[in-house]
């Protein structure tokens, strides 16, 4: 953690949820901040990385669709979801990436999934309609505008439906600085499980953590 005791800027307000954000630490000269209201930790605006730069990154990772690794690494999400659909549901995976083992899970199982993802499979036609589940694995925390990019998730679920996120809970500040998952360049915004569980509070719906870093989201049916 850096000794920089430049004092942050006091106007910036939390992307998550529009409340007052505070100063939090700096790390290797990138500033984060913390918000009181829902806890999220993240990334000031201005070390975010171009588009360019954020797909760059994308493509080193290895999440290929029959890697057992990160099948069982998904499973995670997937298992309690499959609890909770109907037989044969419709569902969208959001920002399914370039390797969808998260759609060929779900298949797998019996639903359909549809996919959109900004970066690799851009065709916003899945995003005009709604569906019994939308996913979103390891997406959440690259959000430049999660208020904005939470309402469209929202809006894609229908009554009774479920969005599902799974990110790395943020848990303890003493180790953030030499956290892993802050030191990846595009993650930019950092969740708790009680970020969830004020969201989900906040838009009326009813919030479910199955286990540690998946959070469910219910969307009432009226």
């Amino acid at each position: 953690m850096s000794d920089d005791t430049t004092p942050g800027r006091a106007d910036l307000a939390c992307p998550v949820c529009f409340g007052p954000a505070k100063d939090f630490m700096t790390v290797a000269a990138r500033r984060y901040y913390r918000c009181p209201t829902c806890q999220a930790r993240f990334l000031d605006p201005a070390h975010f990385l171009s588009v360019a730069q954020e797909r760059a990154h994308y493509l080193t990772h290895q999440n290929l669709v029959d890697d057992p690794g990160y099948r069982g690494f998904l499973s995670k999400l997937v298992e309690p979801l499959l609890q909770r659909l109907p037989p044969g549901a419709q569902g969208l995976d959001y920002g399914c990436g370039p390797g969808p083992a998260l759609v060929a899970m779900l298949q797998e199982a019996g639903h359909s999934v549809a996919v959109y993802d900004p970066c690799f499979a851009p065709d916003p036609t899945p995003l005009a309609q709604t569906y019994h589940f939308v996913t979103c694995t390891e997406v959440a925390e690259h959000f430049h505008h999660p208020v904005a990019e939470f309402a469209r998730l929202r809006g894609l679920v229908r009554p009774g439906g479920w969005l599902a996120v799974m990110t790395c809970f943020q848990t303890d500040d003493a180790r953030f600085a030499g956290w892993q998952y802050r030191a990846d360049p595009t993650h930019v915004v950092f969740y708790r499980d009680s970020t969830f569980r004020y969201l989900a509070q906040l838009w009326g719906w009813r919030c479910e953590i199955p286990i540690k870093d998946v959070a469910l989201l219910q969307r009432p049916l009226v």
